[in-house]
């Protein structure tokens, strides 16, 4: 299991987020060369952030609008939350969204500099019940080649990433496990959960 979240850790980082996150069931499922070359070209821009000599402030200012454009937040973050979204308040949603939204950003930029010289390739394309799921894979210097599911899904008419799988393992249900863990120990208090995505953003400030 250590393993597993180290590799889910890694792909994340590498071409996403891990964030802390992940997402609700797809909904319309795109067709093959349209899953495929969105995916390509999320990971083009990813990658040439990753590669590039700009400072960390510059990385996470990239960063920021490809991550906006290419991923489902809210449902992430809603499913993520999973039961506990219906029992949050209005405002509680709201701060909540924009924690994780912060959370996904900064983790993914404050590993940045650790990946330099990252390639990845797409592989194939595969329909599943929850959407259309391209494979890659992620080569870093001296390490050995990670291979990466990422769900796809039309959400509001555009392509968003959805989850993603990596040995078996989808990252959404891991995170909601680990928030429902969190939640269940701390009283199911959804602004407790809030004051802790916040430290840990402060943390790594």
């Amino acid at each position: 299991m250590l393993k597993r979240r180290m590799v889910l850790g890694t792909a994340t980082t590498v071409l996403l987020a891990a964030a802390p996150g992940w997402f609700r069931p797809a909904r319309a499922a795109f067709d093959d060369g349209r899953a495929a070359g969105f995916v390509k070209s999320v990971g083009d821009r990813l990658v040439a952030v990753v590669n590039s000599p700009g400072s960390a402030r510059d990385k996470r200012a990239a960063l920021t609008p490809i991550v906006d454009a290419s991923v489902d937040v809210e449902g992430v973050a809603r499913f993520c939350l999973g039961r506990f979204w219906r029992t949050a308040s209005p405002d509680e949603q709201r701060q909540y969204v924009e924690t994780f939204h912060a959370m996904l950003v900064n983790n993914i930029a404050g590993k940045l500099g650790e990946y330099q010289g990252v390639r990845f390739t797409v592989g194939r394309v595969q329909h599943r019940d929850e959407g259309v799921v391209v494979a890659t894979t992620i080569e870093r210097p001296n390490n050995k080649p990670s291979p990466v599911e990422w769900l796809i899904a039309d959400v509001a008419g555009a392509p968003r990433i959805e989850d993603m799988i990596t040995e078996g393992v989808s990252l959404r249900l891991t995170q909601r496990s680990d928030y429902t863990a969190f939640l269940a120990s701390n009283g199911n208090n959804v602004r407790t959960l809030i004051d802790s995505l916040r430290q840990k953003l402060a943390a790594h400030a």
